[in-house]
């Protein structure tokens, strides 16, 4: 979901961004500790695979929480 500019992100495409960038990041530091091979296929899969995961799970989560919460204030 692409905004216009001058809109805020939703708060659950927030979170889905920064742990998708923090599986990123732990990743990047397995491939320098030698835990991937050096191979650029292995690599290229290893940051899509946890980025993406870590991503699309905690948007799911935080979408989940979000429409709780709005249905709790909205029962209220």
């Amino acid at each position: 979901m692409l905004t216009k500019r001058g809109t805020r992100l939703p708060g659950p495409l927030k979170v889905a961004l920064l742990f998708a960038a923090l599986a990123i990041v732990m990743t990047l530091i397995g491939i320098l500790r030698g835990q991937v091979s050096w191979h650029p296929l292995s690599i290229l899969i290893a940051i899509i695979l946890s980025g993406g995961t870590w991503g699309i799970v905690s948007w799911a989560i935080a979408t989940a929480a979000s429409d709780v919460e709005r249905d709790v204030h909205d029962a209220g």
